[in-house]
C-alpha cells in the first residue's frame, strides 16, 4: 500500500494556504492618501503610504482622499438687505486635513462643510443690497471663505477656495433691471446730445463774432463755399468802399478812346 503521508501534508498545507488567503488580505495606500486603522472597532492610528498586510477577521483599514477636491453648492434663494430675492451657487475648493477628526468625529464631513458654506453664505448676502452684490460679486467667495475657514477646520476640512458660479434672478427683477439700464443709457445719450448741441452753438456764436469783426469773412467763406459748386447764378454786392471813383480831373472828358492808354 503506497504511503500517503506526502499527499496529506500537501493538502494541509494548501488547506492552509487557502484559510491565509482568505484571512489575510493586502491593502496599499496610496501617496495622496492616509489610512485609518481599525482594531475589532476600535481606532488604531493613522497608515502611512504603502503596502500593508492586515488580518481581515479583526482589523479594517480605510484610505482617505487628501488631495483639494470640488464640491459644488447647488443654489439656494436669499433675501438681500433691499427685499430681493436672488439664488446664488457656489463652487468650492476644499481638502481633508484632520481624517481622524473629520471621520470619527463627524458622520458626514461633507454634508457638514456644505452646511457651514450654506449659513456663511447667508450671512454674507443677507446684508448687502442688490446694486452692491452686482457691483462686487467678486467679493462674495472670499467673504463667504472668511466666515467658514475656522468651522470647516475644526472639523478637519481645510477651504481653500470660494467662488460664486452663479447668480440669478427672478423674472420680474431682471425686467425692472432692464428697464433702469435702458432709462441710464437713454441718459447719457440726451447728455451727450445736448452737449454736442452746446458746441455748435458755442462755434456759432464764435463765429458770429468774427463776423462782426471782420465783415470781410462773409465774402470769402460764400466765395470758398462757391468754389466747390457749379451751375449756379450768384449776384455779390460789393461795398461802396471797394470801387475806386474817378479822378476829377476827367470828370467831363468823356470816355477814353480806344487807343488811349488806360
Amino acid at each position: 500500500m503506497p504511503d500517503l503521508t506526502p499527499i496529506v501534508v500537501l493538502l494541509v498545507v494548501l488547506v492552509m494556504l487557502l484559510v491565509v488567503r482568505r484571512a489575510v488580505r493586502r491593502v496599499t495606500i496610496l501617496e495622496y492618501q492616509q489610512g485609518l486603522k481599525y482594531v475589532d472597532g476600535h481606532f488604531r492610528g493613522l497608515i502611512d503610504p504603502g503596502a500593508h498586510w492586515v488580518f481581515k477577521p479583526t482589523t479594517s483599514i480605510y484610505p482617505i482622499d487628501t488631495r483639494v477636491s470640488l464640491l459644488s453648492a447647488p443654489g439656494q434663494e436669499i433675501v438681500t438687505s433691499d427685499g430681493i430675492s436672488i439664488k446664488l451657487s457656489l463652487a468650492v475648493q476644499y481638502r481633508v486635513v484632520d481624517p481622524v477628526v473629520a471621520i470619527n468625529e463627524v458622520q458626514d464631513y461633507l454634508g457638514a462643510t456644505y452646511s457651514l458654506l450654506q449659513v456663511a453664505l447667508r450671512e454674507v448676502v443677507g446684508v448687502k443690497a442688490i446694486d452692491d452684490l452686482l457691483q462686487h460679486r467678486d467679493v462674495i467667495g472670499p467673504e463667504v471663505l472668511e466666515r467658514s475657514a475656522a468651522k470647516a477646520k475644526a472639523i478637519g476640512i481645510e477651504v481653500v477656495e470660494v467662488g460664486v458660479k452663479d447668480l440669478m434672478l427672478p423674472g420680474a427683477t431682471k425686467r425692472l433691471f432692464a428697464q433702469v439700464i435702458e432709462a441710464r443709457q437713454q441718459g447719457l445719450a440726451s447728455l451727450e446730445k445736448a452737449r454736442g448741441e452746446t458746441a455748435a452753438l458755442r462755434n456759432l456764436a464764435n463765429a458770429a463774432s468774427m463776423v462782426d469783426q471782420h465783415p470781410a469773412l462773409l465774402q470769402l467763406r460764400l466765395l470758398h463755399q462757391l468754389e466747390g459748386s457749379s451751375g449756379n447764378t450768384v449776384v455779390l454786392g460789393m461795398p461802396a468802399s471797394a470801387v475806386p471813383l474817378p479822378s476829377s480831373g476827367r470828370s467831363d472828358a468823356g470816355p477814353p478812346s480806344p487807343d488811349s492808354e488806360v
